[in-house]
Parts: structure tokens; sequence; C-alpha cells
């Protein structure tokens, strides 16, 4: 079992003891993105391969200082399809998201790249009140899963946690209410998923629920809830019932609650990096950084 992350920085540091790998940046003619782009090469961990409009990105690089190779794609639908181009050509070893929407970034991906049965998100989490890292699955990509659909972003996210040290991560299937609701459907598949989990449908992690977000993640209100659970309290990956349920959470943690985070998209046949437009560079940069982690230890056990 690799060493476990036990911080963001430690992402940061182990990308940064790694060679640098090829990284093609879509649709990368924003400033913000050329300089996410180019203080993830400044500390060494990738060599940007920037696709979109020459003149933009070139005019930008001057202002920057700085000079990375530049593949001229005219439309936002050319740079996708470059970019996923550039990986099965072996040109580049990660993708990341620039300037464009997320679905036209990833409709190649699904059409070419998809590696498992679905490809979905995770957010991880540093907070200064928790006492470590925290999974969030999917608050990006699936907007309304169906239990079948939850298993597969629940085993995703399990096996990058796994991948990133964790022996046997525990796992909440969240919804308002800690008790099964046949008119609340996220708690009836929280139920379900957790079963899954007990007849090896889910495998290599605890799982639970469904669980209210407070007795997931503190153990006293689980404690005054009467809930005896193995993952109450000591939770580390969070399934969220939707996209629009995470997005909030993910959106409140960070702009309330000072989180810390990484994010990339996992079930393609490399990482890929969806930042979104607005996220601050210390976002992008972890997020590469986790990607480039995540690359180096998959290809290790082969």
């Amino acid at each position: 079992m690799p060493n476990r992350i036990e911080h963001l920085d430690d992402l940061i540091t182990e990308a940064k003891s790694l060679p640098p790998a090829v990284t093609a940046v879509v649709d990368a003619g924003e400033r913000h993105v050329l300089e996410a782009a180019h203080q993830a090469a400044s500390e060494g961990l990738i060599v940007p391969l920037l696709i979109g409009q020459r003149e933009i990105i070139a005019s930008l690089l001057s202002e920057l200082g700085a000079d990375y190779p530049i593949i001229d794609a005219v439309t936002q639908e050319a740079a996708a399809d470059m970019g996923v181009q550039v990986i099965k050509d072996g040109r580049a070893k990660l993708l990341m998201k620039g300037y464009l929407h997320t679905a036209e970034f990833l409709h190649p991906i699904l059409k070419e790249l998809r590696r498992g049965p679905r490809l979905s998100h995770v957010f991880i989490a540093e907070l200064d009140r928790y006492p470590k890292l925290l999974f969030i699955t999917d608050a990006a990509i699936n907007i309304a899963p169906d239990l079948e659909a939850k298993a597969q972003i629940l085993q995703n996210a399990i096996d990058l946690a796994r991948l990133l040290g964790n022996t046997l991560p525990k796992a909440a299937a969240l919804s308002a209410i800690e008790v099964v609701n046949p008119a609340l459907v996220s708690t009836v598949d929280a139920a379900c998923l957790a079963k899954m989990a007990d007849r090896g449908q889910i495998k290599n992690a605890l799982v639970d629920g469904p669980l209210a977000f407070d007795n997931a993640i503190s153990a006293e209100s689980a404690r005054i809830k009467g809930i005896h659970s193995a993952v109450a309290g000591d939770v580390d990956i969070l399934l969220v019932p939707d996209l629009v349920s995470g997005n909030i959470l993910y959106k409140d943690l960070e702009y309330l609650a000072g989180a810390r985070f990484a994010g990339i998209v996992l079930g393609a046949s490399v990482p890929v990096v969806l930042t979104s437009r607005s996220d601050p560079e210390p976002v992008r940069l972890a997020s590469l950084a986790l990607a480039r982690v995540a690359h180096h230890r998959e290809e290790s056990r082969k």
C-alpha cells in the first residue's frame, strides 16, 4: 500500500519529487488559466502543452514572460478534441480544463478516454476543524445519479482514497436524515449502498447510510442521536445525493469554512483536472499535484 497522503501539501511535495508530466491545457487562451499552468510549471509539477487560439495564447505568454508549445485550435470544440488526441498519441499524460465549459470539455473525453463504467469528480477538502482529508463526490459531473450510478461514483472515490494510501476508507451516503423514509429516495439509495458494500458489490470500504451531514462528521452528534456506526464521526468519503447538494456543500466549505481543495475527474484513462474558471490559483495547483500523484501511483501499480 502506498504512503498515506495526510495533507494537501503532501500531494504537492510528492508531485514535486516526480518528473513533471506533460499536461494538455485545453482552451488555454485566458490569463488565469495560463497563470495557473505557468505556476505549476515553475513548481516543477507539469510541462504545459497549450491548446487553443495561437495568437491569443502567444500574446498572453509574452506578457507572462513564458514560452510553452502551442497547438492551434480555432474553436473550443476543436481544442477539446485535440486534448483527447494528444493523450491518445502519448504526447501528454494529463488533461486540464481551461476556459471552455465543462460539458464541451468532457464530451470527447467521455467518447474516447473513458476507462471505467462512469466518469465522476472528487473534491478533497482540508479543513482546520476536521482531523483528516475529506473526499466529496460528486459535485461537478453527475447531476441526479440513480442507485447504480451512485455505486459507481462511490467506487471511484474509494479507489482514489486507497491510491492515496487509505487502506479501508469510511464512506457515508448522505441524505437529510439518518433513517430510511421511502418518500425520500436518497435514504433508500443510501441504505442500499451500505448493504451493497456489505455484500461486496462495493469493494474495499466501510459504507454506512443514510447519514445526515452532522452525524457523518461528528461522533458526538451520532451519539446523541443513538447512531451506532463505525463510519459516523470518522468519515473519509461523503457521497452526496446529487450535484446540487454537493456543489452547495463544496462552496459552503470553501467560502465559509476556509477549506482548501483539490479535485480531479476519475474514470478516464488519465486523471483530468476540472477546475472552475473562478477557482483560485492554489486550488488549481493542488489539483494538478493530485493528478500528477494519482497518475504516477497508478502507473507504478502496472
